[in-house]
Formats: structure tokens, C-alpha cells, sequence
């Protein structure tokens, strides 16, 4: 269970973890206090319909922007900005009454199981500013214009739709955030929701904000405080009972006979130096270069196991929704990924041959905290070419306030719970494995690789910008491994084989080895 914690080590001027952001103008502050206005228990998430909330307890000269929601199939962990002026311009300040509203929805002739009545009214914004979210009354009467601030223009920014709070009939309330979310995007999440009656994700009536602040750093960690978000926060990673091919630092990977192969000089092969040193530096993923295993038999099979002991985890922190928020990536690295297994059906486990083994295997996961008052809200799960977000109710507590992650057996995905995910459907696909296991790895350990917004402060190490493979690409055939284990199925089952295979990405089937972290789109973006 997450015992909240606020981190504030701060040295005169930091403005992290101080509850208040200035947006340029615009102070905001996080508030997870809320009234309940109303609430279904029918439909959406799992069946169990949602609930919508306004803030409560606002500090003297805030405004509320906008109501809050979420399904009711998880706990009550939310949060929603309010705003104050802090703007010297008295003809355009930065927040202003509504001029009217208009009734999007309401849910007074629905034979639905309901707490009350609805209604979701949009604020209509004076010429230069735009509504940030929607008022929900119990009433049909109109809201007073005193209830809700609208936003002027400069601070706001586009919106799209996000996760699916609730729908009915062709209703439908989404939770929404800026449509670009890198790493220099200047969007601001304001944990409102958009109400509507089609399903469009784009010319949503209701924007995100906009951080125009000229030092946004201010509110991002320093390094004292990056570390204290690590020591709190820093996941467990449980490794699969059964793995054979752990972890280990990069260091010792290439301390251990690591190889650098040149195109067109192949049998000429030469060892990383530690740290990477001699690894050619910035280009791209051309070709002209990649990592191997040691080329002896006993080392690379040594090699190809890792060590636990030294594992690392390399971290990569930057700023997130316009600086509100900070992402910590962190990255494991493998030398080895192991071979796939699939379930068919009744047969639950069917060993792929070499399909799914490579060299080299960069996993990571990343931990989402707010800037406002340090504390942990959300976690990524990287799964393959994709992933997950959970909030931290919805995370596995075990050690304080470490969520775990379960990696799974071979293909090192990361999960939030143990148990079978099949990469397929109706039973059949290749399996990602997770179990409880002795095999933990505290991420706690940590090398900071690089903060671009801390500047020379970080120093990043020799190997984060080789740009190439870190492993090769390796030439088996495809048909001929999946012979091996078609010839040892019923004959119903084959063709189900040949489909689940042939559908999976090159990264899970093993053809090449991957690129470092900097080459990921997650490095200057969000995740996906």
C-alpha cells in the first residue's frame, strides 16, 4: 500500500515539490480533495459505472477550471488543477469569468442506476480566453459565472482525448491531456474530463494548459532531489524464478570480453574498453557498427547469463506536461534475451526454438512524480513495443513505498502483478510469464545517465550515444525453427502456430538486436 510522501530539499530558488507552479502568470496548485456531485453505477469500466467530483479546500484566490471523474472500477487517486492570477495585467489577466454556459448532457431521462441527476454544463469563455473543463450541477438550473474560471489563450494549448471514463447511448466523458507530450512541449495536464456526445479525438471543446514560464525548470528536481525520489520510490524488479539470463551494468558486460564488430571487418573484432570508451560516438543506426558477445564458447555462454550483482539501473530523468510533472525512466540492460515460448490451447507451454533470442535487451520502466509535492502518481510497464500506465493505487506495495515490477521469463517485459499475458487471443500466443522469485533487483541502484535539463551537471556516459545495434542480426531461418515445432503438434494446431509467429514484431521474434536508449521515441517523448 503507498503511504503518500511529499520530497522538498529544496536550496533557495528550487521551486520543486512548493505545491505551487507559476505558469507565467498563472499560479496552479494540484488538489486531490474532492466533493462528490453525482455518480452512476451502471456501465462503463468493468460495468461499474463512474463518479464525478469538484475540489474542495481552495486557497484563498483560486478557481476551480473544471470538475474531476473516473471510473469506479479502481480507488479514489485522482487530482485536478486550480488556478490564481499572479499577473500584473489588469485588461487581460490571466483567468476570467465565463459569459454563459451551455448544456452538453444531461442524465435526468436515463433509466440507469444513478445517485441524483446529472447535468455537464460547458463554459462559454469571452472573446481571447477558452473553457479548461465543465461544471456538473444536480440541478437544471445554470451555474453561477462565479463557479468556474476560464483561461486566456496564451496559456491554454490543445487537447486530445485520453482513457475512456464513462459512455451511455452515445455519450461519451474522456479524460483529457495535451496532444503533444515531449519532452520541451509545453502542455499542461489539468485532470479535467471532456463530455460529448460524438466520439472524435480531435476539436475537443475544452484545452489543456500551457506552461509560458521563462524558467521552467524552476519546478523540475534538483540532483539532491532526484536522489530522495530514487531512495523512496525506486522500484523492485522480481525476476522470473526460471530465468536463466539476468541482468548486469553495462560495465560489466564490456569489462567481460563485450566485442565491437565493424561492417566489412568481421573477423577483426575488438573489445569495449569499460564504460564504452572506445565505442564510436553520435551517426545513426547504419550498419557500421554493432555489439556482440564475447567469441569464445565458455565466456559468451558466461557472458549471456549476466550478473545480478552488478546490475544497475541507468536512469534518465526529464520533465513531463509542460514541467509539472517528472518522468524517471529507468532503464535495465541484459545481455542476452532468451527464446519465446507460446501456449496452444491445452498444450500451455511450447518452446519456440531460437525464435526470440538476441543479443542485448534494453527494458525499462518509468515512474511519473508530481513537481508540485514530489509524490509518486503513476508507473509505466514497457511491454515489448508497447506498455501500460497504472496510478500508484493501482501498483503492488511490498517494501515501503517501492511498487514492484515482475519481468518476465526471457523476454524481461515489465508487468505490475505476476501471472500468464498471452500476446494473442482465445488462449493461443506467445507467452509473457511473471512470478514471484528470491531473483529481486532493487532499482535503487542507479546510475544517472543524463538530465538534459540539469545541463553539465550530468555527464553522459560514452555509450549512451553509441547509436547502433547492441546486438547482432542474426540470420536463422524462421520456417526451419518453426518446422521443429510444427512437426510435434496435432495437426489442428499448426496452422495456429504459423499465425501467432508470423504476427509478432522483429523485436519479439529476435532478428536484430536493439538500439540503446537514446534511440527509443520515449527518450524525448511519452511513453506509449
Amino acid at each position: 500500500m503507498l503511504i503518500l510522501a511529499s520530497i522538498k530539499l529544496s536550496h533557495e530558488g528550487d521551486g520543486f515539490g512548493t505545491r505551487v507552479i507559476d505558469l507565467g502568470g498563472l499560479q496552479v496548485t494540484q488538489i486531490s480533495a474532492f466533493n462528490k456531485i453525482w455518480s452512476t453505477r451502471d456501465g462503463g469500466l468493468d460495468n461499474k459505472g463512474a463518479t464525478i467530483f469538484e475540489p474542495k479546500n481552495l486557497n484563498e484566490g483560486f478557481y476551480m477550471l473544471g470538475s474531476y471523474s473516473q471510473p469506479n472500477n479502481k480507488a479514489l487517486y485522482g487530482w485536478v488543477l486550480v488556478a490564481k492570477d499572479v499577473s500584473s495585467n489588469t485588461t487581460n489577466p490571466t483567468l476570467k469569468q465565463p459569459i454563459d454556459y451551455t448544456l452538453v448532457w444531461s442524465s435526468e431521462s436515463l433509466n440507469i442506476n444513478q445517485e441524483g441527476h446529472a447535468y455537464i454544463w460547458l463554459p462559454l469563455a469571452p472573446n481571447g480566453y477558452k473553457a479548461v473543463g465543465h461544471v456538473v450541477t444536480t440541478t437544471p438550473d445554470k451555474p453561477s459565472l462565479d463557479k468556474i474560471r476560464c483561461v486566456r489563450e496564451d496559456l491554454t494549448y490543445l487537447s486530445e482525448q485520453y482513457s475512456l471514463i464513462w459512455s451511455n447511448n452515445g455519450f461519451f466523458v474522456y479524460d483529457v491531456r495535451p496532444n503533444n507530450r515531449g519532452t520541451q512541449a509545453p502542455g499542461v495536464r489539468v485532470g479535467t474530463f471532456v463530455a460529448q456526445n460524438v466520439e472524435t479525438t480531435t476539436n475537443l471543446s475544452i484545452s489543456c494548459l500551457k506552461n509560458i514560464n521563462a524558467n521552467k525548470i524552476s519546478s523540475m528536481p534538483n540532483l539532491q532531489q532526484i536522489e530522495a525520489i530514487m531512495k523512496i520510490y525506486s522500484p523492485l524488479l522480481v525476476l522470473h524464478p526460471d530465468e536463466e539470463f539476468h541482468p548486469s551494468s553495462v560495465n560489466w558486460f564490456f569489462s567481460n570480453g563485450a566485442l565491437l564488430y565493424t561492417k566489412g571487418q568481421e573477423s577483426k573484432p575488438i573489445r569495449i574498453e569499460p564504460n564504452g570508451t572506445n565505442l564510436p560516438q553520435g551517426g545513426n543506426n547504419d550498419g557500421a557498427y554493432w555489439i556482440d558477445l564475447p567469441a569464445d564458447g565458455e565466456n559468451k555462454d558466461r557472458v549471456s547469463k549476466g550478473n545480478l550483482n552488478s546490475a544497475t539501473s541507468y536512469v534518465h530523468v526529464k520533465p513531463t506536461y509542460g514541467s509539472t510533472f517528472t518522468d524517471l525512466a529507468l532503464w535495465v540492460f541484459y545481455p542476452f534475451n532468451g527464446a519465446a515460448r507460446a501456449k496452444l490451447k491445452f498444450i500451455k507451454n511450447i518452446k519456440l526454438g531460437k525464435i526470440g533470442e538476441h543479443v542485448g535487451d534494453w527494458e525499462h520502466v518509468t515512474i511519473r512524480v508530481s513537481n508540485f509535492n514530489g509524490q509518486l502518481w503513476q508507473m509505466y510497464f514497457s511491454q515489448h513495443s508497447k506498455g501500460t500506465w497504472l496510478d500508484a493505487s493501482q501498483l503492488e506495495f511490498k517494501v515501503g513505498n517501492k511498487p514492484n515490477a515482475y519481468s518476465t521469463l526471457h523476454g524481461h517485459a515489465s508487468f505490475p502483478h505476476v501471472g500468464l499475458t498471452l500476446q494473442g487471443k482465445d488462449g493461443v500466443g506467445v507467452k509473457d510469464d511473471t512470478e514471484q522469485s528470491n531473483f529481486v533487483f532493487n532499482l535503487v541502484a542507479y546510475e544517472l545517465i543524463s538530465a538534459e535539463y540539469l545541463g553539465s551537471a550530468v555527464i553522459e556516459p560514452p555509450w549512451l550515444n553509441f547509436n547502433r545495434e547492441w546486438g547482432p542480426t542474426i540470420n536463422y531461418d524462421l520456417d526451419k525453427e518453426l518446422k521443429k515445432v510444427r512437426d510435434l503438434l496435432p495437426e489442428e494446431l499448426k496452422s495456429l502456430l504459423d499465425d501467432i509467429v508470423k504476427a509478432l514484431p522483429k523485436e519479439v521474434l529476435g532478428e536484430e538486436g536493439p538500439t540503446g536508449p537514446k534511440d527509443k521515441n520515449n527518450w524525448s517523448g511519452d511513453e506509449v
